[in-house]
C-alpha cells in the first residue's frame, strides 16, 4: 500500500520484551491506534471508490478497498460483466463502512449507478463501444444493463438479419453502441447492430468490387417471400427470383429452399451501382431439354402432369422443366368451341401423344383426342344412311338443330324435319339444349365431317294417310287457334292445321266465326307436298242452299215435262233437218221483227 511508505518504523520497540509477551512499547494506545488508522485509507460513507476482487465464488465477490475490512458483493450484480476475475478493479459505493458485525457494505450496482450517467453520455459523445446484458424481452425489442441503468435495445438493431427468436439473446452480455440519450426521462437506446454494420460495410465494398456475371458464390438464405428468395452473399443482398429457383415450374419457393440453408447461387445481372443483384439457383444444373431422351420423337406417347391450365389449352409437364402444350382443339375430335377446363385441371395425371417437337426452340405440342380413333374416318360404317340414332340438343338456329350423336360427330337437323304435322317457327318450341332426340341420317358430309339428320323421318309421312281422310268436300270438325290478318289457323282431327280465310269465316248469320269457336269446316283444297289444307266454314251452308236452289230447278223442270209431253215427244224425235226449219223461223221473225 502507498501509505506504508511514509510511516517511519518505531525506533524505540523493544524486541526482546515482545517475545516474552511482555509490553511492547512504551508508546500509549490511542498512539497505536492512530499510526494503525494512518495506515488505511481514508473513505467515508455514500462514497464510490475503486477497489480489488481478492475472491470469488459462485454466489459473491470479495473486493479490497484497502480499508481495514474487505466487503462482499453479491455476483448478481456482475451479471453484464461474466468475465470478471480476481485481480480486476471495480467500482464500489461505500454503503456502510462498519455494519453491527463489524462488515464493511459495499454496492456494486449503486456505484455504477451512481457514475452512469456520465459514463453513458461520455459513451455515445465518445463512440464508445460497451458492454451490456440483457435481461429480458419487453415489447418492441430488449432490456439491456448498462452501468447498472436499463436501456432499451429494439429487435431491428440486435442485428443486420431479422431475428426470428428473440428469446435466445435474454441472458447474454454483448457490446453495444449508445445511439440515443433522453436526458429528460432518462431514456437510453443502445444498438449492437451500429457495430457490426460498420464492418459489414467494408466486407459489402469489398464483394461487390468483385462481383462479375456468372460467377458462383456461396450465399446464405434470408428471406423467403412468395416472389423469390434473398440471399446474403456476406453482408450483400441478392435476389433469386422464383422463375430461377428450378427449370420446373415452382408455386411456392418453401418447396426448393428453406431458411438459413446454404447454398451456392450465380451472379445473372446486377445494376450499376450493384445494389441490386439478380441471381440464379437452376441456372447451375444443366437445361432438362438438354437432358431430353434424344429418341423421343414426333408420334411417341408421353405421360405428364397438368401445371397450368387456361381456356386454349394446358400446359403438361413431362420433366421437370420440360413442358409441352395440348391445345383446345386437340383435346377432343368434337369441333364444339369448348374451354379446356372442360377436359382436365392442374395436377391431372394424363397420357399425350407428340404432334411437334422442336428441341432448338424447346417447344413441343400435344394432343389426347389422338389416343382414340378419328369417328369420320369409318363416319359410312358407323352412320350409314337411312341408321337410327340417339343425340344429344347441342344448340339452335332459326333454321334448325345441332346435335351430337357421339364425342365429336355432328349433325344438323333442319327445321322442316322436325314434324310432319306441326308449323315450327323455332326448334326450341320442339325441344331443348341437352335433351335426347331421336335421328335418322339422312345424308354424310365427309369434307365438313357434317351430318344432315331427321327427326320426322322416324315415322311415316301421314300425309298419304290424310289424303284419303281430307278429301276435298269432305267435312270435319274444327277449333280456330290462331287469328291472323290474311285468315284464321283451324286446328282439324289427327293433329292437322287447316286454313280459312276471312271470306270463308261467315257464319249463316253474317257474322264472322271468333278464336276458340268450334264449327264444322268443308276442305275445299288439299296439298300434300306443300302440306296445305284449306278449309270454308261459309261454303257448308252456301253449297247446301245451292243444292236447294237446284233441287228446286229439277223439280219445276220435272212438272214441265208432265204439262206439254207432246212437245217434248217432238223435240225429242227432232231431225236435223227439223233444227234447220227451225233456224229459218227463227230468221224470219227476226226479220219481221
Amino acid at each position: 500500500m502507498e501509505n506504508l511508505k511514509n510511516i517511519a518504523p518505531i525506533e524505540d520497540f523493544n524486541w526482546d520484551a515482545y517475545e516474552n509477551g511482555e509490553a511492547t512499547s512504551n508508546v500509549s494506545k490511542e498512539e497505536l491506534e492512530k499510526a494503525y488508522d494512518s495506515t488505511l485509507n481514508k473513505v467515508n460513507d455514500r462514497e464510490v471508490v475503486d477497489g480489488t476482487v481478492i475472491a470469488m465464488n459462485k454466489r459473491e465477490v470479495v473486493v479490497n478497498i484497502g480499508y481495514k475490512s474487505d466487503g462482499i458483493i453479491p455476483l448478481s450484480e456482475f451479471r453484464y460483466n461474466p468475465d470478471l476475475k480476481v485481480g480486476d478493479t471495480v467500482e464500489v459505493y461505500i454503503e456502510n463502512q462498519e455494519d453491527k458485525k463489524g462488515q464493511l457494505i459495499l454496492s456494486h450496482k449503486k456505484a455504477r449507478a451512481t457514475r452512469s450517467w456520465d459514463r453513458i453520455n461520455a459513451a455515445l459523445e465518445n463512440e464508445e463501444i460497451i458492454k451490456g446484458y440483457i435481461k429480458c424481452r419487453t415489447k418492441g425489442g430488449m432490456i439491456v444493463d448498462v452501468f447498472g441503468i436499463e436501456a432499451f435495445l429494439p429487435g431491428s438493431q440486435i442485428d443486420v438479419k431479422p431475428i426470428r427468436d428473440y428469446d435466445v439473446f435474454v441472458g447474454k452480455t454483448m457490446e453495444f453502441k449508445v445511439v440515443k440519450i433522453n436526458q429528460e426521462f432518462k431514456n437510453v437506446v443502445v444498438s449492437h447492430k451500429a457495430l457490426i454494420e460498420a464492418e459489414l460495410e467494408q466486407q459489402k465494398k469489398e464483394i461487390i468490387s468483385k462481383l462479375e456475371k456468372g460467377q458462383v458464390l456461396e450465399g446464405t438464405v434470408k428471406n423467403i417471400t412468395s416472389y423469390g428468395v434473398f440471399i446474403d452473399l456476406g453482408g450483400v443482398d441478392g435476389l433469386i427470383h422464383i422463375t430461377d429457383l428450378s427449370w420446373g415450374r415452382v408455386s411456392d419457393p418453401h418447396e426448393v429452399v428453406q431458411l438459413d440453408q446454404k447454398l451456392n447461387v450465380v451472379i445473372l445481372d446486377f445494376d450499376d451501382d450493384k445494389k441490386r443483384i439478380a441471381l440464379g439457383l437452376k441456372q447451375l444444373t444443366p437445361h432438362p431439354w438438354d437432358a431430353l431422351d434424344p429418341n423421343l420423337k414426333v408420334g411417341d406417347h408421353v405421360k405428364g402432369k397438368v401445371v397450368v391450365m387456361a381456356d386454349y389449352g394446358a400446359f403438361i409437364e413431362i420433366a421437370p422443366g420440360v413442358e409441352g402444350l395440348i391445345h383446345v382443339s386437340e383435346m377432343s375430335w368434337s369441333q364444339h368451341l369448348r374451354s379446356a377446363q372442360d377436359f382436365m385441371k392442374v395436377g391431372d395425371e394424363v397420357e399425350a401423344v407428340i404432334l411437334t417437337l422442336d428441341r432448338e426452340e424447346r417447344k413441343m405440342s400435344l394432343g389426347i383426342k389422338q389416343l382414340k380413333p378419328d369417328p369420320w374416318e369409318t363416319i359410312e360404317e358407323k352412320y350409314p344412311v337411312g341408321s337410327k340414332h340417339v343425340a344429344k340438343v347441342r344448340n339452335f338456329t332459326n333454321f334448325g338443330v345441332f346435335v351430337e350423336i357421339e364425342e365429336g360427330v355432328d349433325g344438323l337437323i333442319h327445321i322442316s324435319d322436325l314434324s310432319w304435322t306441326k308449323k315450327i317457327k323455332h326448334p326450341s318450341e320442339f325441344t331443348q339444349i341437352g335433351a335426347d332426340i331421336d335421328v335418322v341420317v339422312l345424308e354424310i358430309d365427309k369434307e365438313n365431317r357434317r351430318l344432315s339428320l331427321g327427326h320426322k323421318q322416324l315415322e311415316d309421312n301421314p300425309w298419304d294417310v290424310f289424303e284419303t281422310v281430307f278429301t276435298v268436300g269432305s267435312i270435319h270438325e274444327g277449333t280456330i287457334v290462331e287469328m291472323l290478318d290474311k285468315g284464321a289457323v283451324v286446328a282439324l282431327p289427327y293433329g292437322v292445321e287447316g286454313f280459312a280465310t276471312p271470306k270463308h269465316l261467315v257464319k249463316e248469320d253474317g257474322s264472322q266465326a271468333q278464336l276458340d269457336e268450334k264449327l264444322p269446316f268443308k276442305v275445299i283444297e288439299f296439298n300434300k307436298d306443300a302440306k296445305r289444307i284449306i278449309v270454308s266454314h261459309s261454303r257448308i251452308f252456301e253449297d247446301a242452299a245451292k243444292a236447294e236452289e237446284k233441287a228446286e230447278k229439277k223439280a219445276k223442270k220435272a212438272s214441265k215435262k208432265e204439262e206439254t209431253p207432246m212437245i217434248q215427244n217432238q223435240a225429242a224425235s227432232t231431225t236435223l233437218g227439223d233444227i234447220d226449219a227451225l233456224a229459218a223461223l227463227k230468221e224470219q221473225l227476226e226479220g219481221k221483227k
